[in-house]
C-alpha cells in the first residue's frame, strides 16, 4: 500500500509552491477532487485550489507523492485509505481542527469535480451532509479527555468511510456501469 508523506513534508512542499492551505485541508481537497470524479493529474493543486496559475508540484515531491498515494489508496479494494491529519502526538483540539480543515477542503474540491448533481446514493447524500456539518464545526467545545479522544477517533473513521462511499458513488459506480455496457 502506498504511504502518504508526513504532514511536515506536505507543509514544506506547500510553502514552496506558495499555497496557504494546511496539510490536512490540502489532502482533503485532493481527496474531494478525486472522490468527485476529478482527474488524477500532476497539476492537481491548480484544480483543487481553482487557480490555474499554480504550477504543478515537481515530480517526486511530497505533493506529488501525496497525489500518487491518495489515488492508490482510494482505488485499493482493501479499504486502506488514510486521512492526512495532524501528528498523533498533537492535542485533541489540534487533531480535531485538522479533521475539520480536511472536511472543508474535501467539500470545496468535491463540489468542483462532481458538479451540482453528483450521482449519489441515499447514504452518499447523507454522508456529504454530515461532512458539511463537520466542516463547520469548531474546537471550542472539545476537551483534552478520553471521551473526546474516543469521539475524535470515531469521527475520523466516519470521514474515512464517507470518503470511500462518495468515491464509490461518483467514480467506481459509473466506471463499473460503463464496463457493463
Amino acid at each position: 500500500m502506498s504511504q502518504l508523506p508526513t504532514p511536515q513534508e506536505v507543509a514544506a512542499a506547500s510553502r514552496e509552491l506558495g499555497l496557504v492551505a494546511s496539510p490536512a485541508e490540502l489532502h482533503g481537497a485532493l481527496c474531494g477532487w478525486l472522490a468527485g470524479g476529478g482527474a488524477d493529474a500532476r497539476d492537481w493543486t491548480a484544480k483543487v485550489m481553482a487557480d490555474e496559475s499554480l504550477p504543478p508540484p515537481p515530480a517526486g515531491s511530497a505533493l506529488d507523492r501525496l497525489r500518487e498515494g491518495s489515488v492508490a489508496q482510494l482505488e485499493d479494494g482493501e479499504f486502506a485509505f488514510q486521512l492526512l491529519l495532524a501528528d498523533e502526538d498533537a492535542s485533541v483540539r489540534q487533531r480535531a481542527q485538522a479533521l475539520f480543515d480536511w472536511c472543508r477542503g474535501f467539500l470545496g474540491a468535491f463540489g468542483l469535480a462532481a458538479g451540482a448533481k453528483p450521482p449519489l446514493s441515499e447514504e452518499g447524500s447523507e454522508a456529504l451532509q454530515d461532512l458539511g456539518k463537520l466542516a463547520g464545526a469548531r474546537v471550542q467545545d472539545i476537551d483534552e479527555d478520553e471521551e473526546d479522544e474516543a469521539s475524535l477517533s470515531e469521527l475520523e473513521e466516519f470521514v474515512r468511510v464517507a470518503t470511500l462511499l462518495l468515491h464509490g458513488d461518483c467514480v467506481l459506480g459509473p466506471r463499473h456501469r460503463r464496463n457493463f455496457n
